[in-house]
């Protein structure tokens, strides 16, 4: 088992990613600054209030950590929809640098689909819509990407679609290949899960999946 940070981790996919990992038997870090608000108590979670922003809050929160799962989002509002988002990018810089000086290697990024090189898989319905609205997060979320792959880790970008409160599933589909790509729904649940079980599997070193509910 592993000793996971999750960054983001108090409400949304990120909780999910908490509660998931305790129940595989991780131990978990779990950072936000609104930490507080997470109310799930186990033997093997840590609380750990801190910014995502802050280099030297980062970095404390990676000491003695084997991976870290990045789950940060931000609200849709109309300053986010029409004002240049910063974020994504700047939080996985100062992500990067520290886990560059910790010698630490194994990183998983939330992101979603339509975010870097997932966006030619979008119909031009589906383009125009999300430009309209996400286009200013997405426009950062793909300069968070290229900083992810162009590092010396053994990352993964996990890209979900369209997001749902259902109970997980587990059969969700990851689609790791351009061609095969296609936007849909599926459960924070499942999202969660395949975070999770990323963790360990080296065969998801190096990969961008998109990930959707099964057929």
């Amino acid at each position: 088992m592993s000793r996971i940070l999750v960054i983001g981790a108090s409400k949304g996919i990120g909780k999910l990613t908490v509660e998931t990992a305790l129940e595989h038997g991780h131990e978990v870090r779990a950072m936000s600054r609104s930490i507080d608000a997470l109310d799930i108590t186990h033997p093997a979670l840590e609380k750990f209030k801190g910014d995502a922003l802050e280099h030297d809050s980062v970095a404390a929160a990676l000491e003695g950590q084997d991976a870290v799962i990045q789950t940060l989002g931000m609200p849709l509002n109309r300053e986010t929809i029409t004002s240049k988002v910063t974020m994504f990018s700047h939080a996985t810089e100062i992500l990067l640098k520290a886990m560059a000086e910790q010698k630490m290697r194994r990183v998983i990024c939330l992101t979603g689909f339509g975010a870097g090189t997932s966006r030619v898989a979008m119909s031009a319905l589906e383009m125009l819509g999300h430009g309209l609205i996400l286009g200013k997060i997405y426009e950062d979320k793909g300069r968070q990407e290229a900083l992810i792959k162009a590092s010396d880790t053994d990352w993964t970008i996990a890209r979900p679609v369209i997001l749902t409160n259902f109970k997980a599933s587990g059969k969700y589909a990851v689609l790791l290949d351009e061609p095969t790509w296609r936007n849909g729904l599926i459960c924070r649940a499942d999202v969660a899960d395949y975070l999770v079980r990323a963790v360990d599997d080296p065969a998801t070193f190096g990969t961008e999946p998109v990930l959707a509910r099964g057929r």
